[in-house]
């Protein structure tokens, strides 16, 4: 006797049945690259030739997939693909709105200048033990973080970026490596250790931890849920991760240690992924939470501008006066987020971006006035100008684009800022935003006095620059001027990426089709 046929289930409700569009696995090509060619490195790690002829490329094509998914979300809206097929909010989700695309295209940008200049900078022995392939992991882990729409896989891929930077840190095993190292990583696994207790009561709240699913569960949770506790540790966990005032001083104390392009890459891009998801979570999952705590998140990053402008005005080596300009920007964009409008949300955004690039660069100049002067000490430094006037010229583009000075990239969130401060009638944060601005110019006019207008005590001599070297700082420098002198665009993408944020049902319907609407 025939066995009965089994009725096959329907599986509609749980899983995704209709094929994946070709262009929506855009969604994790940019994750799958960097993943892939990291393997791809590690297995070439005998090849130390090979390994730079495959990272730079690889990197050139993240720009590209980037870039080529930022274009599909500018046009279409938000992305959502999930793993395994499985529908939100069980399925892991990659989630990419006008944000997380643009944060990704802005990092492998600096990604590709910082690999470039690693071609003259990053020496036989550190490639020997895992330059191009912590890179490429590196840029896994940030660009998964901007690009993921689970609270648990921004931790996951926090911790991907760290242990990649752990060991981009100790490259070369020398002393003061190993020291900047011990207080990098033991402040950095503190704010790992609070954010995975905070993700953990967040699931215990609501029963999930899909950005979407939380943002829609929060208004009916909100009177029986411990979610001001619950913002409080996210915003001390990402406050840290950000080198944020009173918990900045990790940053100086290590970013100085490595070779220059890793302290270019960790300045432009690991800050960088702390304000992410502190806008991320407190502005789009928490937003009434973040309301309450504005005005200690205006004290915060108003605190931060000027100790970190402060701070630059007391340093003699130069890697060190950067250090504390990252952190003073840093203040910046926090305040945009204590703002909470779209105007305010903007301005962050565009800083962001703006220091991405900048920061980047900042650093790529400190390591070449080393390299034509002999030292980061400004005690010892002087004559850069004679010596290279190329490189003065694109060094002091750079400087007035940290101090906010016009006609460059960073005038216009500056602007955006302090219009937004006085919009909400907040004329604090405008004062602490401007008074950093002076601040920094006066640091940064300081450095460009002594090292390049001071005769060198040294014999003077004009030098060339290796093209591995001149082409990412002519290349960031021109992404600082393009920024600053035509702005509209990227204006018209950071004003709608806050429009996103503050009014997320676009970001929502894409996960969850119908019910967002509902």
């Amino acid at each position: 006797m025939a066995a009965p046929i089994e009725k096959i289930p329907d599986l509609s409700a749980a899983v995704v049945t209709t094929p994946v569009p070709i262009g929506d696995w855009l969604a994790i090509a940019p994750v799958a690259l960097c993943i892939a060619l990291g393997a791809a490195l590690l297995m070439l790690r005998g090849s130390l030739r090979v390994q730079a002829s495959v990272a730079i490329p690889g990197l050139a094509l993240l720009v590209l997939v980037d870039a080529a998914l930022l274009a599909k979300v500018a046009v279409h809206g938000p992305l959502t693909m999930v793993m395994g097929r499985w529908l939100p909010p069980f399925g892991i989700a990659f989630t990419i709105d006008l944000l997380g695309a643009l944060m990704a295209l802005t990092a492998a940008l600096a990604a590709l200048a910082g690999g470039i200049y690693a071609l003259a900078d990053i020496n036989e022995s550190a490639r020997r033990y895992g330059f191009f392939p912590l890179l490429l992991m590196l840029m896994a882990g940030v660009t998964g973080a901007f690009l993921t729409g689970d609270v648990f896989n921004l931790y996951v891929w926090f911790e991907v970026l760290l242990i990649s930077s752990f060991g981009l840190l100790i490259l070369g095993s020398e002393r003061g490596q190993i020291d900047g190292a011990m207080k990098y990583a033991v402040l950095n696994l503190i704010g790992t250790t609070l954010f995975l207790i905070a993700v953990g009561i967040l699931y215990a709240v609501f029963g999930t931890l899909n950005m979407a699913d939380i943002a829609m569960k929060a208004q009916d949770a909100r009177d029986g849920a411990p979610l001001m506790t619950l913002s409080a540790l996210f915003l001390l966990a990402f406050a840290m991760k950000a080198a944020a005032f009173p918990l900045n001083f990790w940053l100086p104390a290590s970013y100085h240690t490595p070779r220059i392009a890793v302290s270019a890459l960790f300045a432009g891009l690991l800050t960088k992924v702390g304000i992410y998801a502190l806008i991320r979570v407190m502005v789009m999952l928490l937003p009434v939470e973040r309301e309450q705590l504005s005005l200690l998140i205006a004290a915060v990053g108003a605190a931060t501008v000027v100790f970190g402008a402060l701070g630059a005005l007391a340093q003699d080596d130069i890697r060190k006066l950067f250090g504390y300009v990252v952190i003073s920007g840093i203040g910046n964009m926090l305040i945009g987020v204590a703002i909470g409008t779209p105007d305010g949300l903007a301005g962050a955004i565009f800083y962001a971006l703006h220091s991405m690039v900048l920061m980047t660069a900042l650093y790529l100049v400190a390591g070449q006035a080393a390299v034509l002067g002999g030292s980061f000490s400004l005690n010892s430094l002087g004559g850069l100008y004679r010596r290279n006037a190329g490189f003065a010229a694109i060094s002091f583009i750079v400087f007035f684009a940290a101090c906010g000075l016009p006609p460059f990239s960073g005038f216009w969130p500056k602007v955006m800022l302090v219009k937004a401060s006085f919009d909400v009638g907040a004329w604090w944060p405008a004062a602490a935003i401007l008074a950093g601005g002076f601040l920094t110019t006066i640091g940064l006019g300081r450095v460009f006095l002594l090292a390049y207008w001071r005769p060198a005590t040294a014999p003077e001599t004009r030098r060339s620059m290796e093209w591995r070297t001149v082409l990412p700082l002519v290349f960031l420098s021109a992404l600082v001027v393009g920024f600053g002198i035509l702005p509209e665009r990227l204006l018209a993408l950071t004003q709608a990426a806050a429009q996103g944020l503050a009014d997320p049902s676009a970001y929502l319907q894409s996960v969850f089709p119908g019910e967002a609407a509902q």
